[in-house]
């Protein structure tokens, strides 16, 4: 089974991060962030998407789908997200 908080532990030391640094980064408590690594909890899908392009990382990385961190590049034909 998919281990998703060894995965952001693991991508958040690889890039010399602290927790700090991260959750400062997405706007949620240390804490937070603290659980989302030990499994505790996990982060919604617009936290995921932040957190992928504040990592330059796919999605499909950070949950365990592919083991590629390279993240897809968008073709001038695909729709941009509305706010």
């Amino acid at each position: 089974m998919f281990d998703f908080g060894a995965r952001m532990f693991e991508i958040r030391k690889a890039r010399n991060l602290k927790q700090t640094d991260v959750a400062k980064a997405l706007g949620i408590s240390v804490r937070t962030w603290q659980r989302y690594e030990s499994n505790e909890r996990e982060p919604t899908m617009s936290l995921l998407v932040d957190l992928a392009k504040y990592l330059g990382v796919s999605v499909d990385y950070l949950v365990g789908l592919t083991d590629d961190p390279t993240p897809p590049r968008r073709s001038s034909s695909s729709p941009e997200r509305e706010s």
